[in-house]
Parts: C-alpha cells; sequence; structure tokens
C-alpha cells in the first residue's frame, strides 16, 4: 500500500498571513501582531468549540477571531473592511516552497490528501487559487465530523476517506497541535517549521521527523 500524506492546509499549503498587505493598507504598522492575535484566537475557538461540542463552520470561528482581535488591539474596522479581509482569506496564496514541493512528493509516489477544519468547498477554493489542487486524491474536512482537530474521531475520519491506516499514514502540518493529535492517534507526524521561533510542544509526543518546508521534507523522506 502507497503511503498516504494528509496535508494540513491553513498554516501548513496556505499562508494564513497573506492578508498582511490588506492589513497595513487598513491599520498600518498594527498590521502583524493583529494578524497574529487573528490566527493565535481562530484556532483557540475551534478548540473550545470542539471541547464545548457546540459546532459552527471553520468560516465562523474565523469571523469571530477577528472581531476579537479588532477588539484586543483596540483598532475598529468598519463592516466593509471586515468583508474584505474575510473575503481576501478565501483566496490566501500558497507559501513558496509548496508547488515544488508537492510536485516532489507526488512523483515519489506518495497519495496525497488534503486534510482540514475548513470545510470542504472553502479549502477547494484556496487549493483551486492556490493552483495546488490537481496534486492531491481529494479534500478531507473536518466539517463532514461537526468537530475540529485534534478530535480523534476527525483523524479516524480521515483514515476512512482515504482508506488508509495509521500506521501507512503521516500528518504533515506546521500546526504542533496537529501533529500531536494525529501521533496520538497512530499516524506519523512531520512537522513543518516555518520559523525558526516556532516551538514544539514539549510534550512526551514529539513529532516523527521535522522539515523546514515541503521541499526539505521530501529530502528527509527519501534520503
Amino acid at each position: 500500500m502507497a503511503t498516504t500524506f494528509a496535508f494540513d492546509v491553513y498554516g501548513t499549503l496556505i499562508n494564513t498571513h497573506g492578508v498582511l498587505s490588506l492589513l497595513e493598507n487598513m491599520i498600518g504598522d498594527k498590521a502583524q501582531n493583529f494578524s497574529n492575535t487573528w490566527r493565535e484566537k481562530q484556532l483557540e475557538y475551534s478548540f473550545r468549540r470542539g471541547l464545548m461540542q457546540n459546532y459552527v463552520p471553520f468560516s465562523v470561528c474565523t469571523k469571530q477571531a477577528l472581531d476579537y482581535a479588532c477588539l484586543a488591539h483596540k483598532t475598529p474596522l468598519s463592516d466593509d473592511q471586515k468583508q474584505q479581509l474575510l473575503e481576501q482569506y478565501k483566496i490566501l496564496p500558497a507559501f513558496d516552497d509548496v508547488k515544488k514541493g508537492l510536485e516532489q512528493l507526488k512523483a515519489q509516489n506518495y497519495r496525497l490528501f488534503a486534510f482540514s477544519n475548513g470545510a470542504a468547498d472553502a479549502v477547494n477554493t484556496l487549493l483551486e487559487t492556490a493552483g495546488i489542487i490537481d496534486y492531491f486524491e481529494g479534500v478531507v474536512s473536518a466539517d463532514d465530523m461537526k468537530t475540529f482537530k485534534p478530535n480523534p474521531g476527525v483523524y479516524s475520519h480521515f483514515l476512512r476517506e482515504a482508506n488508509s491506516t495509521g500506521a501507512n499514514t503521516w500528518l504533515i502540518s506546521s500546526n504542533p497541535f496537529d501533529i500531536t493529535g494525529a501521533i496520538s492517534h497512530g499516524m506519523r507526524g512531520a512537522w513543518i517549521k516555518r520559523s525558526e521561533d516556532s516551538i514544539f510542544d514539549p510534550w512526551e509526543i514529539q513529532p516523527t521527523t521535522t522539515a523546514t518546508d515541503l521541499v526539505d521534507l521530501k529530502a528527509k523522506l527519501v534520503s
């Protein structure tokens, strides 16, 4: 059986800070910290919703996190500005290494899937806009389960949809919580450490391997 790769989308393939230039036009030098808060709260809200079993789509977590960032940074944005940012979030760019890395991994006959907390239609739009959708056999969304990663049921859902086993499947993510969740569920995990400042949680569960980007990942896997 060919090895299956489950690629997290937001923050791993797709640069969630792709809204930065638009934010800079709106709020100037507050943009970077604002963007960081927005992303952090987006994830926190998905975790809390999952634990509460009070599900809303990931897009709602994104919108509510944007409202929080406005309050936290004392930066009121108009409804029109918020809508512009949310629309931009639907067409974020891929990181520079992604297309080359996916092409190289595909050439090694790995099975590639996109695996996201985002709804399937939103993920498909992102991948199409970024020009990388053709590398994937399919898109698997946590939305089907009405909860979010790292709920173990979401990883089981992926394995069923991909017709794979945990031992034969790698979760590829820049998000430590996602790697931890996948390995805890019996999968292997490759952490994409996109920043030197990134820290992996000092738990007893650590990545199977660590790479700086997808091209580096391919080199590590076939070396």
